[in-house]
Order: C-alpha cells, then sequence, then structure tokens
C-alpha cells in the first residue's frame, strides 16, 4: 500500500429510508461490511460513523485526503462496495480528488452529492 491514504468514513446507522426490523441490521452496516471484505490492498483507511446527516440520501460515505476536494457520497448499496474501492483508489491517484462521472464505474456515476474545497494551510485570514 502506498503512504498516501484516503479516509472513507461510512455511516453504519443508516437504514436508506426503509424501516428496519427488530433486531435488523441497518443497509450502512452492511455497506460497511461489504467495504471492509474489499480494502485488503487498498489505499483506504476505512471507518464507521454514527452518522453523516443523509438519511434523505439513502447510503452514504464522505471520502477525503488532506489538500484534496472531499466528497459526500449518497445512494449508495452494498453491491457497490468493490466500485466504490476502485473510486477510492482512483481519488487517491488523481491530483485534486476529483474523478469526473466518465471515470467512475456506471453504479457510482450519480452518487457525489456534495463536495468541499481542501483545506490549504497557506490561504491565510478570511475577510472580515
Amino acid at each position: 500500500m502506498t503512504d498516501a491514504v484516503a479516509h472513507l468514513h461510512v455511516c453504519i446507522t443508516c437504514r436508506a429510508g426503509l424501516p428496519l426490523e427488530p433486531g435488523g441490521v441497518p443497509m450502512g452496516a452492511d455497506l460497511y461490511a461489504a467495504l471492509a471484505a474489499c480494502a485488503e490492498g487498498a489505499p483506504v483507511v476505512l471507518r464507521g460513523v454514527e452518522c453523516l446527516a443523509m438519511c434523505a440520501h439513502g447510503c452514504s460515505a464522505a471520502i477525503s485526503m488532506p489538500g484534496k476536494w472531499s466528497y459526500l457520497l449518497g445512494g449508495l448499496r452494498p453491491a457497490m462496495a468493490g466500485d466504490l474501492m476502485d473510486y477510492a483508489r482512483s481519488y487517491v491517484a488523481s491530483g485534486s480528488g476529483t474523478i469526473m462521472p466518465s471515470r467512475r464505474a456506471a453504479s457510482l456515476r450519480d452518487m457525489i452529492v456534495g463536495r468541499v474545497p481542501a483545506f490549504d494551510a497557506g490561504m491565510g485570514e478570511a475577510a472580515e
């Protein structure tokens, strides 16, 4: 694995807008498990989080890395785990973190819900 790694935060409490049967497992937890199963050797630190406040957008995740745009991803399903790991590899390899829809797996073409610019420590003070 390369020294450069992305952080992939996955909402493990997400029910993807579906009712949860008593004792049932949230779809977000299934997504996390599927990602963990295919993360071997990927330049990704996988982290489960309690909520990404994306309840209306199905299963969600966020990917970030120093010096790159951070992306909020929605509408994910456990079956997309392999495609999502491929996306994470492309994200790490890219200069800015931007992966155009045409360079993503078809299952992930419309997954971007939002993005946040990279933090640049040399930006200086904000205008008042």
